[in-house]
């Protein structure tokens, strides 16, 4: 099976009580996903190897391979991880009024900062994760990640929550599918439109209802609509 339909290598998680060993797996493999990104964003993914990679990372072509299937793996996670933490911490420090998709809406706020401070470096990994086949097949992969992150992150919101509920899990499917559309429209305006407003908009368009008596007896699909 080829590494793009392969299964990536998870990310190491961090558990209470983890060893030393343990935490410095995690930070080895951050640290090569870090460097990953920094070299593909300066060069480009084809000017890019995996050895340059491993020696950014202070490690060996063997222990690479070790975390990583192959360098557009290591890319789209590094990538990938930083506005994902960005984002997930946001929403945490969201108040505990606010509805899951207000939560969302907010959250994505603090998103306007990262584009001012990094807008050409965001401009040119959304460029190649575009365009680079293999690096795009990866970062959809980890938009899953995503959508898994945001779905626990809100769960908690919804005060009818009920189990095996479908809702948290669509509305991360749904921001991150609002996520990968804003940017596409962004990249097509030739980064001319406001990105954090293109994100704002699609946001708006995520309502989500309660779950009928009867859906949830017979453990249906709980209704979400987008309001054009």
């Amino acid at each position: 099976m080829s590494h793009l339909t392969a299964a990536a290598s998870p990310a190491p998680t961090p558990r209470p009580g983890d060893g030393l060993r343990a935490r410095k797996r995690l930070e080895t493999h951050q640290r090569i996903a870090d460097e990953a990104a920094r070299l593909v964003t300066d060069r480009g993914v084809a000017a890019t190897t995996v050895e340059d990679i491993a020696a950014a990372a202070k490690i060996g072509r063997a222990t690479f391979f070790r975390y990583f299937d192959s360098k557009e793996v290591a890319v789209a996670e590094g990538f990938t991880t930083p506005w994902l933490t960005m984002i997930v911490e946001a929403l945490e420090a969201q108040p505990p009024h606010l509805g899951p998709v207000e939560a969302v809406i907010a959250a994505f706020g603090t998103f306007a900062d990262s584009v001012e401070t990094d807008g050409e470096a965001i401009l040119r990994q959304s460029r190649m994760s575009v365009s680079t086949p293999g690096l795009q097949a990866w970062t959809l992969h980890l938009f899953t990640r995503a959508e898994e992150a945001i779905a626990a992150t809100t769960a908690s919101r919804f005060a009818d929550l009920r189990p095996d509920d479908p809702r948290p899990r669509m509305l991360g499917a749904l921001t991150m599918a609002a996520v990968r559309l804003s940017t596409e429209r962004w990249l097509a305006s030739d980064a001319t439109a406001d990105l954090p407003r293109l994100v704002r908009e699609a946001l708006s368009c995520i309502s989500v209802h309660q779950l009928p008596a009867t859906a949830a007896a017979h453990g249906s699909t709980a209704l979400h609509e987008v309001a054009l």
